[in-house]
């Protein structure tokens, strides 16, 4: 077990690698328009992309799940580093929307696995009493991601071109690898159990109960969220009028809230459980995604709906990601949370491909954002009630009274 300053190093350095993973992903799509016009791509193909990387970072996890807790969790997190931003490096060169989905597939795939390692050592190094709250500092790196990292992408694109923030997040991709290798402490506690284990072994923590029901969640929650996710910031400039400009101010607005607010969500989901924290982040979630999706006008209070949009995302996030770090026994952890990779990114791409299905582009307009968001609504409604079924799932046997 780490001292309580060491446990600490260890969550901000892990909550520096998932920042430079998560702008690695999330910056494509609030410079979709950008892209769009520069590489003469359609509006409605531009989750696509996104589709390039969740499809590729689930085939990595899937291949991770493996043999990542065969090795040591830093190097293994150094690897997978060191590939994500090599991907994103090869970006910033691509001349077409080929070659640009090309990348993303590379950099995809190796940052399904780093997101995995970045989780299965926040569950090697924290009592579970208190993974609510360590895990989100980890997830803090989502709101500075768009509370710093995206403005700043969409001013340098505004300034250099969309090439500047492919180059810049993959050098934060050499410089995070080089970070944690000096900073992490080995971490092989796991290796001699797992290297005992067979192929067959990881599929039969594939298929416990409880892995499936997991399993379960996370994809009805990432399939409902990306049919609209991936079109926001198309949606809210072609369809609302919101200027390009003022997109900085947008998601700087949104990180904003989020991060004030992550640790605070945290502290409830350890206190009360996920059940409670995710069902409220739900209903709060479909009551933005309805009133800005589908009744939106450019008169409505689109910081407000941005605002509460990128709360509800957190109390979902942490609640779902605290009850997932609970499934697998130590041994298996990492084994786990990639082949849980694996199927959230494969959810993600089925959802950014049901939203370019779902819609067609008029002009500047994105067409069918209402029927989009409606299925994205009717998706997540399923989520509350299997991290219930998860939750008992996960109690502890009630002991057997043996008799006098």
């Amino acid at each position: 077990m780490l001292t309580e300053g060491r446990e600490r190093a260890v969550l901000f350095t892990l909550a520096a690698v998932q920042f430079v993973n998560i702008l690695d992903f999330m910056m494509v799509m609030p410079l979709g328009p950008d892209l769009a016009a520069s590489l003469d791509i359609e509006l409605s193909r531009l989750p696509l992309l996104a589709a390039s990387y969740t499809a590729a970072a689930g085939v990595g996890g899937f291949a991770g799940a493996f043999v990542l807790d065969r090795f040591d969790r830093r190097p293994a997190l150094v690897l997978s580093l060191l590939g994500l931003a090599l991907g994103t490096l090869g970006g910033a060169l691509a001349p077409d929307l080929t070659t640009l989905a090309l990348s993303r597939v590379v950099a995809g795939f190796f940052g399904g696995p780093a997101t995995s390692l970045a989780l299965a050592i926040v569950s090697d190094v924290v009592p579970a009493e208190r993974r609510g709250r360590a895990l989100g500092t980890v997830m803090m790196a989502f709101s500075l991601a768009s509370i710093f990292g995206v403005p700043a992408g969409l001013e340098l694109a505004r300034l250099g071109g969309w090439h500047v923030p492919f180059f810049v997040v993959g050098g934060m991709g050499l410089a995070a690898a080089g970070g944690a290798w000096w900073s992490l402490p080995p971490l092989g506690g796991h290796v001699e159990a797992a290297q005992r284990s067979s192929i067959r072994s990881t599929f039969e923590v594939a298929l416990e109960t409880r892995s499936l029901t997991a399993f379960l969640m996370s994809s009805a929650s990432n399939i409902g969220l990306f049919i609209v996710i991936p079109n926001v910031a198309a949606f809210v400039q072609g369809n609302l009028l919101f200027p390009r400009d003022r997109m900085s101010t947008l998601y700087l607005a949104g990180g904003a809230a989020s991060i004030l607010t992550t640790r605070l969500f945290g502290r409830l989901v350890d206190r009360f459980g996920s059940f409670p924290v995710g069902l409220a982040g739900t209903l709060l979630g479909n009551a933005v995604t309805y009133s800005l999706f589908v009744l939106g006008t450019a008169e409505s209070p689109i910081y407000l709906f941005f605002v509460l949009f990128m709360l509800s995302g957190g109390l979902r996030n942490v609640a779902n990601q605290t009850l997932l770090s609970k499934v697998p026994r130590p041994e298996a952890r990492a084994r786990f949370m990639a082949m849980e990779s694996t199927v959230r990114h494969v959810a993600l791409a089925l959802g950014s491909s049901l939203s370019s299905l779902l819609l067609s582009t008029e002009g500047d307009r994105l067409v069918g954002m209402h029927d989009a968001a409606l299925v994205s609504i009717a998706i997540v409604s399923v989520v509350p009630v299997v991290v219930f079924a998860l939750e008992r799932q996960l109690r502890p046997a009630p002991a057997t009274a043996i008799g006098p």
